[in-house]
């Protein structure tokens, strides 16, 4: 499967995650005291029908949320929960990537470069300045150096999951 970088407003990105997030916790809590009264109405008073009720309103809206992420106004959520997928996957193998750009390998080259790329690219939509990491940094320009090298375009547009296989975890 091929992952592809999209562009999006940040603006527009921080105020409908915070929308959603502000939505999403007023239903938790909603529901969660709605099953919690119903629970303890039913039942009889206890600290553990309380804490039924709140799981039972995390696990309702839970279930909307998963029911309205493939809505379109959920785009841009749907963009960086993806984004943030695959760099957590790839951060897995960073020392095995680090060792085949050592080692010349293109493959492992793009999939750096997408890790680097993404990260800037969440940063930026988050409104926050990359990591004042010199070995961030010196690493990223050492990318973007090679790839000049080697005549391949500054960024990439992506990676492919598939990629990932050649190298070992961790």
């Amino acid at each position: 499967m091929k992952f592809r970088f999209e562009s999006h407003e940040p603006d527009v990105y921080r105020r409908k995650a915070r929308l959603i997030s502000v939505a999403m916790a007023a239903q938790l809590i909603v529901l969660g005291l709605l099953f919690s009264q119903l629970l303890t109405r039913a039942f009889g008073s206890s600290l553990w029908l309380n804490a039924l009720g709140v799981l039972l309103g995390l696990v309702a809206t839970s279930l909307v949320f998963a029911a309205l992420r493939e809505r379109p106004w959920m785009q841009e959520m749907r963009y960086v929960w993806q984004l943030k997928h695959h760099l957590s996957r790839v951060s897995g193998y960073l020392p095995a990537l680090r060792r085949g750009v050592a080692e010349h390998n293109h493959v492992a080259l793009g999939i750096l470069s997408f890790y680097h790329q993404g990260m800037a690219q969440l940063a930026e939509l988050n409104g926050r300045t990359l990591d004042d990491d010199s070995e961030l940094i010196a690493e990223r320009e050492q990318l973007r150096q090679q790839r000049e090298r080697l005549g391949l375009p500054r960024d990439v547009d992506g990676y492919d999951t598939e990629d990932l296989a050649a190298f070992k975890r961790g």
